[in-house]
């Protein structure tokens, strides 16, 4: 095991009706004006936002609000916040919604603290982050894991980037977690945010480091949890139990726990972002539509790893190192057909089956035109990367 760090200082108020101690817990991290930040008509056909509007109200909250956030939260969105955020006089921000509306919420937060800067210097690595207001969130969608983590991505959709921040400065200082909240989720955003959480393990378990016993198998765990429940919610989306520990496994997923001692990977991630910065995908589906390419590629050179991973995660006990490695791999595509997910790019909606140079192009972005290499498990460059993207495109 390497030597780590660690500081998740999110309080997690999970359970029934939790939304309604919103109000108090931004009083506990001492909010007086509250910016509340949310995506699209779904959080307020429901009720939701009727209720925390009613729940500041009584606590006697000033709030403003702004929504339309949309997946793959836009540069251009979070800038106008800022400016709307500094205006009111904000020193709260409420995220009401999933990942994206976090995200935003965190690059508002940042924005806030510093208005010297455009907040996409700090996304593209031109200034450190120095301070940041601080964040709640009332979660709708188990998925990003964005409600405990210290990250956060942004797209600029004028240069078609997508960039991820990653500092303790992210980290909210409390996650509303009602599982009823997920009741209204539309299937396949439900299957995104499945296939989002699994993934957030999966990007730290395929690591370097193969000694490292209690971090392996937290992570070993929830996985099985994630598709155990998976599957039940996928057919039974009311089921409280199912949601509830698909809730509870997105926020341990992405808070740090399943990758301690090792060096984060996130290879599927990065080539992912070139795919949903592009086309406007929803994360998750880039996602799926990589992992099986990816898989096929770096597999050969640690089948031990992927072995351990069938054994242990979808109880594949026959075989050699390569060949439960190759069935750990199939049933994974398999769980993801399950879900409805894309495995490539032809089923991906609004994508197909893309020309070699547009494979060539988001190689190219992914590694900077060549100023970084990705991962750490198995190193990826523009070649290997472009060869990813090629097993896919089909």
């Amino acid at each position: 095991m390497q030597s780590f760090e660690f500081h998740c200082p999110t309080e997690v108020v999970f359970g029934k009706s939790t939304e309604q101690k919103t109000a108090q817990e931004i009083k506990k991290f001492g909010g007086s004006r509250v910016f509340l930040i949310y995506g699209g008509g779904s959080a307020v056909h429901s009720g939701l936002i009727g209720r925390m509007k009613d729940n500041l109200r009584e606590a006697d909250l000033p709030y403003e609000m702004m929504g339309g956030v949309q997946p793959n939260p836009r540069l251009s969105f979070a800038r106008e916040a800022v400016k709307r955020a500094q205006t009111f006089g904000a020193d709260f921000i409420l995220a009401v919604g999933g990942g994206s509306v976090i995200d935003t919420a965190k690059a508002v937060a940042i924005g806030l603290a510093d208005d010297s800067r455009d907040i996409w210097d700090y996304w593209c690595k031109k200034a450190p982050v120095t301070g940041a207001a601080p964040v709640g969130v009332v979660l709708t969608i188990p998925a990003s894991g964005s409600e405990t983590s210290d990250s956060a991505v942004l797209t600029d959709e004028e240069s078609k980037r997508k960039r991820g921040l990653s500092t303790d400065f992210n980290r909210p200082r409390f996650a509303v977690l009602n599982p009823e909240l997920t009741y209204t989720l539309p299937p396949f955003q439900l299957s995104c945010g499945i296939t989002d959480m699994l993934m957030h393990t999966l990007d730290r378990y395929f690591t370097v480091d193969c000694n490292n016993q209690l971090t392996d198998e937290i992570a070993e765990a929830v996985m099985r949890i994630i598709i155990r429940n998976g599957q039940i919610a996928h057919c039974h989306p009311h089921d409280y139990d199912a949601m509830s520990e698909l809730m509870w496994c997105g926020s341990i997923s992405h808070n740090g726990l399943t990758g301690l001692g090792n060096e984060k990977d996130f290879s599927v991630h990065q080539l992912g972002h070139e795919l949903s910065a592009k086309f406007d995908i929803a994360h998750g589906a880039s996602l799926s539509a990589v992992w099986d390419s990816w898989a096929n590629y770096a597999s050969p050179s640690a089948p031990q790893r992927f072995a351990r991973y069938a054994e242990n995660v979808w109880g594949v006990h026959n075989g050699s190192d390569e060949e439960k490695s190759r069935s750990g791999i199939a049933l994974t595509i398999r769980f993801f057909r399950f879900l409805g997910m894309p495995t490539c790019f032809s089923e991906l909606q609004g994508v197909g089956i893309q020309p070699d140079a547009v494979l060539h192009q988001m190689a190219d972005s992914c590694m900077y035109s060549g100023k970084r290499t990705v991962g750490t498990f198995c190193k990826l460059d523009i070649p290997a990367a472009h060869e990813i993207y090629q097993n896919a495109n089909y």
